[in-house]
């Protein structure tokens, strides 16, 4: 029993498993920390990952169906970090304390890949650049536009969402990438947007929108290395595509 105070007012979510673990699960947790130390993390398979992960969350409770549930309902591992906060509440037992913390790994994720981008010439940093929007967009569940500000060294500014869309269309206005690039003092950019459909082959009016950014930036001397599209399958990069 806590005295004086609330489940919530410990840190504990108010919505964790009560009912006393079943015999085969009596000493699970140990047990799973205890394989991590010896076999690594990456050994792990993901709900076991996710359940590790859960265990800082849930202070008791067998969390396993959980983290099953979890990866059942978005379908990856990836997908359930990057999943929006309501939709992983809409799971049985995640709460916002919960989803919050889920939330977190995305987070920590997303900015452990764009250190490896920093302070160093995006353009000659591919591999990581890669990685990163990778991270960024390949789960998110409608399209978003991003755009990559960079120097006169290619060195990063600023990483911006600029319009959020529907499942199939993220409208941009060329203008307005322009007015933030001068607001910036970016003279070279990387446009990047997602397909939540999985497909990262760009469509017809991808690559008109690309083009009338491309002529917009030329008039002012502001450069368009890439335009890369994100999904699931992949990246498909507008340069190596020879699209423009």
């Amino acid at each position: 029993m806590v005295s004086g105070r609330s489940l919530k007012a410990t840190g504990v979510e108010d919505t964790a498993p009560t009912r006393p673990e079943p015999s085969h699960a009596l000493g699970h947790r140990e047990r799973l920390r205890e394989r991590a130390k010896a076999g690594g993390l990456g050994a792990l398979p993901d709900y076991e990952l996710l359940e590790l992960y859960l265990f800082r969350t849930f202070a008791r409770g067998d969390v396993k169906p959980m983290a099953k549930a979890l990866l059942a309902r978005f379908g990856s591992f990836g997908a359930t970090i990057s999943a929006s906060i309501e939709d992983l509440k809409t799971v049985p037992g995640i709460a916002e304390n919960a989803a919050i913390d889920i939330r977190l790994l995305h987070e920590a994720a997303l900015r452990a890949g764009r250190d490896k981008i920093a302070k160093r010439p995006v353009i000659s940093s591919w591999t990581a650049l890669l990685s990163y929007v990778r991270v960024a967009l390949a789960n998110e569940p409608r399209e978003q536009f991003r755009v990559l500000f960079l120097d006169n060294k290619n060195q990063l500014i600023a990483d911006e969402i600029l319009n959020h869309g529907t499942v199939d269309h993220a409208p941009v206005y060329p203008r307005e990438v322009m007015r933030r690039a001068l607001e910036l003092s970016s003279s070279n950019i990387i446009l990047l947007h997602n397909h939540p459909s999985g497909d990262p082959t760009p469509s017809r009016p991808d690559i008109e929108m690309t083009k009338q950014i491309v002529e917009a930036g030329r008039a002012l001397k502001i450069n368009v290395h890439d335009h890369l599209v994100v999904g699931r399958d992949g990246v498909a990069s507008f340069k190596a595509l020879g699209l423009f």
